[in-house]
């Protein structure tokens, strides 16, 4: 395994990061903690979860896979071990059966008390803001309409100010952002550094992949000058990336097959793109996914890399990609896909 250091800490954390969205809706309790047995005997010191998981939300399965979390460090007594990470839900329509009162300090100080007694732990390593409470585009929204009398910013200071509470109380130690623009990276820097008292996010939670590179726009700048790392979800674009779903292939317990609602990487320009990034890797003897894992591996402003998996078999090859290097030819084959069809799925 190879380990980076989150930005501003003294934290060691694998360039794999395990992600945990399924567990509680397309994965078992025993599977999620085969899954965890599994990537931690291969060097993998780095969890990362959400009140929000498992993923389609429900109210029936809420915080689920915060608890499969929980039970497993009960069991094995690893949490000493683990590099923690969980968020709090933004405020958004398809999750008011959480709260619709956004990040207000007794939102915040709520969703964190939740979060640590189903994970039954005393703190959280990286405490994160699942997504802006602003208006803004996120989630494959194209575009930005700006809407005049949305004032979030006055927010920023008191958000950061429960944050700091909940760090000098030791529930979390430090803290990011998730699905976050550049505008709201550097704001929430900026409140941080004229306020000295105030936390400094530490990483931001983006997806990037072979079909979502907009990261590279702006933020990967912001990213190496501020230092702030990115931990890039969705690496496999919900397993496109694995080339399963080529052909019109519906293969069974895949995410797209179940939910095919969610849309974002199921366009037709994706399908397309998919197929050359395919027959790329077929050309030079790697799987499309841990050629589509590598290459996201090896950019200068990753920390860490979100793999997710609904079997052991995927799981095994996701966490090998760290092993693979990708040659010039190869790099130079995904650059040519990109300029042809660049962000299919933003």
């Amino acid at each position: 395994m190879i380990y980076t250091t989150l930005p501003h800490t003294d934290l060691e954390v694998s360039k794999i990061c395990l992600g945990t969205m399924t567990w509680g809706r397309q994965n078992t309790e025993a599977e999620g903690h085969e899954q965890m047995d599994y990537a931690f005997g291969q060097g993998v010191n780095f969890f990362d979860t959400a009140e929000l998981y498992p993923i389609p939300p429900h109210p029936d399965r809420y915080a689920d896979t915060e608890k499969i979390i929980g039970t497993w460090f009960k069991k094995t007594g690893n949490r000493d071990k683990v590099i923690l990470a969980s968020k709090i839900a933004g405020k958004a329509e398809f999750t008011k059966f959480i709260r619709t009162t956004g990040f207000k300090r007794e939102s915040i100080i709520e969703a964190v008390n939740g979060s640590l007694s189903r994970l039954q732990t005393d703190y959280i390593d990286l405490y994160q803001l699942h997504w802006p409470e602003r208006n803004t585009n996120f989630f494959g929204k194209r575009g930005y309409k700006h809407d005049i009398s949305d004032h979030w910013q006055d927010n920023i200071h008191q958000v950061l100010e429960t944050l700091r509470d909940l760090i000098n109380e030791g529930k979390i130690r430090y803290v990011g952002l998730s699905n976050e623009t550049p505008w709201g990276v550097m704001r929430f820097l900026e409140e941080g550094k004229v306020h000295a008292s105030l936390p400094r996010m530490i990483s931001i939670q983006n997806p990037y992949s072979l079909l979502n590179r907009l990261f590279e726009v702006g933020l990967s700048e912001i990213s190496m000058r501020s230092k702030i790392g990115l931990l890039a979800y969705s690496p496999l674009g919900f397993g496109v990336l694995s080339g399963k779903y080529l052909g019109g292939m519906k293969p069974a317990n895949a995410r797209i097959t179940l939910f095919p609602h969610y849309s974002r990487y199921n366009s037709e320009n994706t399908q397309r793109a998919t197929q050359k990034y395919f027959d790329l890797a077929q050309e030079h003897g790697l799987s499309l996914a841990q050629m589509a894992l590598a290459f996201v591996s090896t950019r200068p402003f990753l920390t860490s890399n979100i793999i997710g998996a609904t079997s052991m078999t995927q799981l095994k090859e996701n966490i090998g990609s760290i092993d693979v290097k990708l040659y010039d030819e190869v790099l130079q084959g995904i650059e040519r896909i990109h300029e042809e069809i660049p962000n299919p799925a933003p």
